[in-house]
């Protein structure tokens, strides 16, 4: 079942949800389509989120300032926006992808080599998806591109070229849990005390897995827990307290820090911004 929605000021833009095949396991979220038809060049903040995303285009191309246009793009976690663009007209689908899952989906490759990085996906699996986007193009409807993805997947996992590896181990993958239930909230002590490790162990083994220290992943969760509050109308100050920052000035710093706004302005361009790709 795909699910459509349209964004407002003219319907100019419109996103496709679809739920992935069971058989690919966890770690693996909603598949989303996008097209955009503004017909006119337009940017959005792209917030870091916790995910690795998974980015094929098959119509337009996709403008990262700083680093030139491609037509699709893998980036690993990342600690700070970036500004993602299109000239006008731009079509895709995007795969977020838990840290602890994707590089079952990417070829083993290390998450580490993907940390703080935008690259095209053929650097890390080839000419496959060039194939796969020539494929989502030419499908019928969005139906047909999300079963494709599905069957596609599927292949590269049986084939032993994308899922098929042993996975995190127990404790990062505990720890990565707790972390994500509590927003980033718990002190990285309790986490490797209800996990079972030493501290310095576990940093160790979360970042040769995950691609982050748990720290900075830490301070991802209480970002995007402290977005979604102001979002919905919450205070600074409550807010802050809520998410675990010392105060509402420390809230302040660290979406300076990794937006590049303060928190007034951050949800002004946001709520003006073109919303053809995730945040």
């Amino acid at each position: 079942m795909v699910r459509r929605r349209v964004c407002t000021g003219g319907g100019r833009c419109q996103w496709y949800y679809g739920k992935p095949d069971a058989r690919l396991g966890q770690g693996i979220g909603t598949y989303r389509g996008f097209r955009s038809t503004a017909g006119v060049a337009q940017e959005r903040l792209v917030v870091p989120s916790g995910r690795v995303s998974l980015l094929i285009g098959f119509g337009g191309e996709l403008r990262v300032r700083g680093a030139g246009r491609h037509t699709s793009l893998v980036s690993g976690l990342h600690t700070r926006a970036r500004v993602l663009g299109h000239g006008g007209d731009v079509q895709g689908v995007e795969l977020a992808l838990a840290p602890w899952a994707a590089s079952r989906f990417l070829g083993g490759t290390p998450l580490t080599e993907l940390t703080d990085v935008l690259a095209d996906p053929a650097e890390v699996l080839g000419d496959r998806v060039r194939s796969l986007g020539e494929a989502l193009a030419d499908a019928p409807g969005w139906a047909e591109r999300f079963a494709l993805l599905d069957e596609t997947l599927l292949r590269w996992a049986a084939d032993g070229e994308g899922p098929g590896d042993a996975g995190p181990a127990p404790a990062v993958l505990e720890a990565w849990r707790l972390l994500e239930r509590s927003a980033g909230s718990l002190q990285i002590r309790e986490v490797a005390a209800a996990t079972g490790t030493s501290l310095r162990h576990l940093e160790r083994r979360f970042r040769e897995q995950i691609g982050l220290s748990p720290k900075r992943l830490a301070r991802i969760l209480r970002l995007n827990r402290a977005i979604r509050l102001l979002s919905a109308g919450g205070g600074p100050a409550d807010t802050a307290a809520r998410c675990g920052y010392y105060d509402q000035a420390h809230l302040g710093l660290e979406f300076k820090a990794m937006t590049g706004l303060p928190p007034g302005r951050f949800l002004a361009e946001r709520g003006t911004s073109s919303a053809w790709i995730a945040g």
